[in-house]
């Protein structure tokens, strides 16, 4: 099957205020944020014509440029009015959505406080981060070479472009060796995340996830915990050695892309998907719809 590339697709992108036909949406070689990782992104998901999640994403947005030291020249609710305008040129009911923002190129070095911002949202249709027959039965993990970095020395909790270079270098070679994805470790060998989606693991019922203060807290993550209460599930959040992983029944991950997704194995660990995960799945993609309680 051949694969549209990005920059050849049809219809339109919001660039700095305007939007612009889909192939236009152009930056210059030599923009700061394409050398030094100076951009910020989010990954949204429209369900039946609504952003899950939007503000709240938004808004995310705006706090990981400032901790990357740099304000985006648009409020939450530019931001918000820009994704929905994205959202109903692009004629899709169920979209991803990309907003992401960048230094410019009026200075090209480490220091670049002059720098334009730079603000762009795409929409398109991403069906499922995972091939489906495979998501049911439970993806297979490899666990990554790489660390999450200590937050001492990154800014973990930023959704920065720069963060992710590890992610697809080990996804990469996760895909190399026929797994779907990569298990990653943080700087002290406690587990952590996947290369784009926070994990979760049941034991006797109960539900233990790392706490999130060392990598990305993610708002599919924040929903599926409280959905996990909202049934009366325990749900513990805690440092999780690898070792630990034997111990545990089932296992999930969790991401806007990636919504809920079993997983059948993590390296040498084993998971049989079972009804807590089966539960969660349901319970999420019933949140996410137009018509629930939540919208």
């Amino acid at each position: 099957m051949s694969v549209i590339p990005f920059d050849q697709r049809e219809g339109t992108i919001w660039f700095d205020g305007v939007l612009v036909p889909w192939r236009d949406a152009k930056i210059h070689v030599l923009s700061h944020g394409l050398h030094y990782g100076s951009a910020v992104f989010e990954g949204e998901r429209a369900y039946g014509g609504r952003i899950f999640k939007s503000v709240e994403h938004s808004t995310r947005l705006r706090k990981s440029a400032e901790l990357l030291d740099f304000t985006i020249p648009y409020s939450v609710a530019e931001i918000e009015a820009a994704k929905a305008l994205v959202l109903k040129t692009s004629g899709l009911q169920d979209a991803y959505l990309r907003p992401v923002a960048w230094r410019g190129s009026e200075m090209m070095g480490v220091a670049a406080q002059g720098n334009t911002i730079h603000l762009a949202v795409a929409a398109w249709e991403w069906p499922s981060y995972f091939d489906p027959e495979t998501k049911m039965k439970g993806i297979r993990l490899d666990i990554a070479d790489y660390r999450r970095p200590d937050p001492r020395t990154a800014p973990s909790t930023s959704k920065a472009a720069g963060l992710y270079m590890i992610c697809t270098i080990s996804k990469h070679r996760a895909e190399n060796k026929g797994y779907a994805d990569a298990l990653m470790l943080d700087w002290e060998d406690n587990v952590a995340e996947c290369t784009g989606a926070n994990v979760f693991f049941i034991r006797d019922g109960a539900i233990h996830t790392p706490l999130a203060d060392r990598f990305l807290d993610g708002l599919t993550r924040q929903t599926v915990i409280e959905l996990a209460r909202r049934r009366g599930f325990s749900v513990t959040e805690r440092r999780i050695r690898p070792e630990e992983m034997s111990g545990f029944d089932e296992c999930f991950i969790t991401g806007s892309a990636a919504e809920v997704t079993p997983v059948a194995e993590i390296g040498p660990y084993r998971f049989t998907p079972a009804a807590t995960t089966k539960t969660l799945m349901e319970d999420y993609l019933t949140e996410v719809q137009p018509n629930s309680e939540a919208a």
